[in-house]
């Protein structure tokens, strides 16, 4: 790199050293320096005010990697493909260790992009991997690794690109657009995770059923998966679909489960840091939708400006089009599951269930041949980050088989 490219880039970890070779996937000093970097986590100052940081923490724990290679079931010998260039999100601040992590885990070098809109949990992650990355016994990881920042400067991004083996794109379509006019060598492999939209599914029965404290559990579960990151991440979930095909009570007891579930969530959400700028673009968002959308829809506020609930009468609009933020959510009342296979499209990534099996839908996803619905995980589960994400095999897609 050009000493004038070098003065754009901000390094923040690590100094990736050019010469560094590819390794086996799940390498024994890969695992022992995310088993330090996890226990570096935790004690970080700070950290405990982040649930998505103490997540990352937890998650890349040995154990739980091992556990994830054993279901990943990998066939044949494997090596790392060299150099990895990761461009991570702009709205989901510790989205660019997972994808380090997983490029480490595959086996290669890394070179990370961080969002250049600043988050006090990203800093906090990049002090704990400087850390352990400074001990002596994790220096070759060290050569394997830059995690940078900059802005939207394309030379910096073409000369990454040309020089890497495979590439990962986080964010949305005109990212990953605008991300493709740097070309790539001919054999650099590209995972692209595009914007994506996620739903849940809702027997009410099953919230009819549940006594306080299982409710409230529920509750701060639904509040991780949306509130936590303003429902900016891929998978969580804008649409709640009430399934009542094995309803059996009045209308009333019916809508008195709905009701039950949203007065939990909006009791749940009352630490939310609501500040005046999300409150008018939730209000705005809201206001848009009702102006442009040929749909009947009832809206209810449920704790006051922290949950507005949109009920859909009908949905003629593309699934992902219903999209709420900062605690703005659609819902709609189907009477089964084929009811609701039309409306899946591609977009779809996640189905977040509760009183559903996972069976259930994959069933369904089977049967109606959809492209849509990647993923299917309780509520509270759909930001964990898996080896297997938006259909792609990760570690398969950046590492590559000995035959």
């Amino acid at each position: 790199m050009s000493e004038d490219l070098k003065s754009r880039v901000k390094l923040l970890c690590g100094v990736y050293d050019p010469e560094t070779l590819p390794g086996e996937p799940f390498g024994g000093k890969v695992l022992d320096f995310l088993g330090a970097l996890a226990k570096a986590v935790r004690r970080e100052p700070g950290a405990e005010a982040y649930t998505d940081v103490a997540a990352f923490g937890f998650w890349c724990r040995r154990a739980n990697l091992l556990r994830m290679k054993e279901s990943l079931g990998l066939a044949g010998e494997r090596i790392g493909l060299g150099l990895v260039f990761h461009i991570a999100p702009s709205n989901v601040p510790v989205n660019f260790a997972y994808s380090y992590v997983l490029g480490l885990l595959a086996g290669n070098g890394n070179v990370v992009r961080v969002p250049s809109k600043e988050f006090p949990q990203t800093e906090l992650l990049c002090r704990a991997i400087r850390r352990v990355l400074e001990e002596e016994a994790y220096e070759e990881i060290r050569r394997a690794t830059s995690i940078v920042s900059y802005g939207h400067d394309k030379e910096v991004t073409d000369w990454y690109s040309s020089i890497c083996d495979a590439r990962v794109i986080w964010g949305g379509d005109e990212t990953i657009e605008t991300i493709r006019q740097s070309s790539i060598p001919s054999r650099c492999r590209e995972v692209a995770f595009a914007d994506r939209y996620s739903l849940g599914i809702i027997r009410p029965e099953a919230i009819r059923d549940m006594d306080g404290e299982a409710l409230g559990q529920l509750a701060k579960r639904f509040y991780d998966d949306t509130y936590l990151m303003d429902q900016n991440a891929c998978s969580s979930p804008h649409l709640i679909v009430w399934l009542t095909d094995q309803w059996q009570g009045t209308e009333e007891e019916k809508e008195a489960a709905k009701d039950r579930f949203w007065q939990a969530v909006a009791d749940g959400a009352g630490k939310y840091a609501l500040e005046p700028i999300k409150v008018s673009e939730k209000y705005d968002r809201l206001c848009n939708f009702l102006a442009d959308t040929g749909d009947e829809a009832e809206v209810r506020r449920c704790g006051g400006n922290r949950l507005y609930r949109v009920l859909l009468k009908t949905m003629k609009q593309p699934v992902d089009t219903y999209r709420g933020i900062f605690g703005l959510f659609f819902e709609r009342e189907m009477e089964g599951l084929e009811e609701l296979a039309p409306a899946v499209t591609k977009k779809v990534q996640t189905a977040a269930v509760c009183g559903v099996s996972r069976e259930e839908v994959v069933r369904m996803v089977l049967e109606n041949r959809l492209q849509g619905i990647d993923r299917v995980v309780p509520f509270g589960e759909t930001l964990s980050m898996e080896l297997v994400w938006d259909g792609y095999n990760i570690i398969d897609q950046l590492s590559r088989r000995i035959g």
